[in-house]
């Protein structure tokens, strides 16, 4: 019971601190310069929900590294003409030029992502995984 009720805190609060980023000007994203992972979807959809825990570590780790960004599509309608998003999640990944290089349709793991942006070139960070 505990377990689970501290699962929930870390979910509110990881959807609470992203609501600056609903808020946020998406018109400098990808940002040119710095890999950017973008995961477009939205608050209320099932996969996009596992999904927030990963970004919000993800972003945590990456911080200074790579852009993780997450957008709620259904907040910000403009953004999914604008990616071409199809299906939500859908992540895409890009390079320093801004140039789309990688995207995926529904959940992806951690580890999918962390080797992805290795592959980019992007330093891994130690995110305390045990294995």
């Amino acid at each position: 019971m505990l377990k689970r009720l501290f699962e929930l805190t870390v979910l509110v609060s990881f959807f609470l601190s992203m609501s600056i980023v609903y808020a946020q000007d998406f018109s400098m994203v990808p940002e040119k310069g710095k890999v950017t992972m973008i995961d477009l979807g939205a608050k209320k959809c099932i996969p996009c929900k596992m999904m927030a825990p990963i970004m919000g570590k993800l972003e945590k780790a990456y911080e200074g590294k790579a852009h993780i960004v997450f957008i709620d599509v259904w907040e910000n309608r403009d953004q999914a003409p604008r990616f071409g998003i199809r299906a939500i999640p859908t992540q895409i990944f890009f390079n320093e030029n801004g140039e789309e290089v990688w995207r995926h349709e529904g959940f992806l793991e951690e580890k999918t992502i962390v080797d992805r942006l290795t592959e980019m070139g992007v330093e891994q960070p130690d995110l305390g995984n045990k294995g």
